[in-house]
């Protein structure tokens, strides 16, 4: 199929840019990657008049070190420019281990991180990963700036906290806490597949062998990144252990998470998928906190 026509616009600027989304209003959409928006437009999911193409904009492309050891990456690095960047893997190595899962090496070559992001699905290994690391996004209309928390950017499904005249900017990813340790883990019918479901884990030991702080959220187990809060009170302030990580998965596995049923898989079948999951990432991110310690 072939998108319904629309008017296009190559800005090479911010400025310019916010100048046709503030122009053009709901009928406008930013095209980033387009590796989700094109089909969409092709399918007529998505069918907006105008398109604002960010590709000409060099300012929105970069990978910074932030003071204090955190980072920040403009909205339209290409996945494959995050997937081999040595400080992602130095002060992110959760975001690293996360952008080989990103569907294939084609897709990698020219989606973008804020793109993903924007996108706001809910079985996107990006989206899970950023507020697992309680990332924030600078989004900037022109009125006004504001920075957004990962965790209160995602509304629904394929809905952001975005405004029509706003453009998400940047990405920023506090500093990884010393004695932590990290995992990613999902599964799929076939290889780059969407996940059935996933799960992105922090674990920050304490004390000897006790968890001060953890953190689980879920891909494609809900509406939107589903976080694992009442398996994080089971975790936090407790002595490591294999019973009190089966504990968190069931927790998680039940009450945590809403997954649905369809023609890949049962709703049962996906928590029962989120329970060995769990237990089997917060095994690994306990194993990579250790030598931090």
């Amino acid at each position: 199929m072939k998108p319904p026509p629309f008017e296009y616009y190559a800005p090479t600027t911010v400025e310019e840019a916010l100048a046709r989304l503030a122009e053009h209003g709901y009928d406008a959409k930013p095209l980033a990657g387009g590796q989700s928006l094109i089909p969409m437009m092709n399918f007529r999911l998505a069918q907006p008049s105008v398109l604002v193409d960010l590709n000409n904009i060099p300012d929105l492309s970069y990978i910074r070190p932030n003071e204090g050891g955190g980072l920040s990456i403009g909205a339209m690095a290409r996945h494959s420019m995050v997937e081999k960047d040595a400080l992602v893997a130095e002060r992110a190595p959760l975001v690293h281990e996360t952008m080989p899962k990103i569907a294939t090496t084609q897709i990698r070559s020219r989606g973008t991180f804020g793109g993903s992001l924007a996108h706001a699905d809910p079985s996107a290994e990006l989206v899970c990963a950023s507020v697992a690391l309680d990332g924030k996004f600078k989004v900037v209309s022109q009125q006004r700036e504001r920075w957004i928390p990962a965790n209160e950017f995602f509304l629904g499904l394929f809905t952001s906290a975005l405004e029509p005249e706003e453009l998400l900017v940047e990405i920023q990813l506090p500093p990884f806490p010393k004695r932590t340790g990290w995992s990613l883990m999902e599964i799929a019918r076939r290889p780059h597949d969407f996940c059935l479901i996933g799960v992105a884990a922090t674990l920050t030991l304490g004390k000897k062998d006790q968890c001060k702080k953890a953190r689980l959220v879920y891909l494609s187990a809900g509406d939107g990144p589903m976080v694992g809060q009442q398996a994080a009170k089971v975790l936090e302030g407790q002595s490591i252990s294999p019973e009190l990580f089966e504990e968190a998965a069931e927790v998680a596995s039940s009450a945590d998470i809403d997954p649905s049923s369809d023609i890949h898989a049962t709703a049962e079948f996906r928590r029962h998928l989120a329970n060995v999951l769990t237990r089997r990432a917060l095994e690994e991110a306990y194993k990579r906190a250790i030598p931090n310690i």
